[in-house]
């Protein structure tokens, strides 16, 4: 029903924002690596609540604990269950909202499809849900790493913020220490002071902002990617707005590919020390779905936190005109938490189809 990812490196995840805890269950991950719950931990630190002065000042410490998969320090090859505890409740902040849809909020197509919802932090619509995703991706990423594919996200806009775009040259690289550099996970300094700025004055406001995350990943070897409906763009694009707050997608050149004819955009072939590449990246290092061997690089459009603390107009259960204002702990800005996010759904879409390419082109010597 909507909650499994993958083919062959599949995740499922579980629970609601002020249920119990937070879970997934990880089924196909090879047996022999090497893998604990510091690994995982790490990752969980960059995306949980209350890190920085603009994020959710929520306290949760989303210690995971893994409790199947895993012996002596490596996994089995049977599924992985990793479970996280949830502990700073506050269910009173959500009292009206039981009776009150938020606006742009999941509250009114949830009751509308299922006739009953969680109303709590926004139960399973909440990006709590991510926790999962976020654990799931420390596995993966450490398989990828294992065959040298690095894959780093950075926040390169905020509202009307953005970085200059000669610091995307495919010289510079950056590192996760340049990224975690500032709360706002902007590798430029000077742009992320602005960027922070710009979320403080939103929240003083009690209103939002949004921004843009890119994505990079190199490493990648030429082959990953079936042609038509499980084109890599496409599942990496799904895996993308599958995520809370997202509202576009592009990779490569992407909307501003129109601008230019064929001539300005294609990628020339030639022979680089006797092997295949493009002397440009316009295409963001797929073709036909499949990669080429470049650098896949694609960007990730997030909109404002959907919950501000202003009143605004909505409507009651019995669709009767009503005003709500918003209460609970929230981003100001969604965007620098998603980082970690937006690299744990790369690594799960890129080893899945990793394993695809394996099975059908290297399973048998014919």
């Amino acid at each position: 029903m909507g909650n499994t990812f993958g083919k062959l490196f599949t995740i499922s995840t579980w629970g609601e924002s002020h249920g119990g805890g937070i879970g997934v269950v990880i089924d196909g991950c090879p047996p022999g690596l090497e893998l604990s719950e510091e690994d995982i931990q790490f990752e969980l630190d960059r995306r949980r609540p209350g890190q920085s002065d603009i994020s959710t000042p929520r306290k949760e410490t989303d210690k995971a604990t893994i409790v199947s998969g895993v012996y002596e320090g490596k996994t089995l090859g049977t599924p992985i269950g990793i479970t996280v505890p949830n502990s700073d409740h506050r269910p009173e902040a959500y009292t009206e909202m039981k009776e009150k849809f938020r606006p742009s909020h999941a509250d009114y197509t949830y009751q509308a499809k299922y006739g009953r919802r969680n109303h709590e932090g926004g139960g399973r619509s909440s990006a709590r849900e991510t926790i999962g995703r976020v654990a799931a991706g420390a596995i993966a990423s450490k398989l990828l790493a294992s065959a040298g594919i690095e894959i780093r996200a950075y926040i390169e806009r905020v509202h009307q913020i953005e970085m200059d775009p000669s610091g995307h040259a495919k010289e510079h690289f950056p590192t996760l220490e340049d990224v975690e550099a500032t709360s706002v996970r902007c590798p430029d300094l000077k742009v992320a002071e602005k960027m922070i700025e710009r979320i403080k004055q939103a929240r003083s406001k009690g209103d939002s902002v949004g921004g843009v995350i890119r994505c990079r990943v190199r490493g990648l070897p030429a082959g990953l990617g079936d042609p038509v409906f499980d084109r890599l763009e496409a599942d990496i694009g799904k895996a993308m707005l599958s995520l809370p707050a997202t509202k576009g997608f592009e990779v490569g050149s992407g909307f501003s590919s129109v601008e230019m004819t064929g001539s300005e955009h294609n990628d020339l072939f030639e022979n680089r020390d006797g092997e295949v590449h493009t002397q440009s990246n316009r295409s963001g290092g797929v073709q036909g779905g499949i990669s080429n061997g470049e650098e896949l690089f694609f960007r990730i459009a997030f909109k404002p936190t959907a919950t501000i603390l202003q009143k605004q107009q909505t409507v009651d259960l019995a669709g009767e005109e009503t005003e709500l204002m918003g209460r609970g702990r929230h981003d100001p800005c969604v965007v620098p938490r998603a980082v970690p996010i937006v690299e744990a759904m790369t690594s799960l879409v890129l080893v899945d189809h990793w394993m695809r390419h394996h099975a059908q082109t290297k399973a048998f010597s014919l």
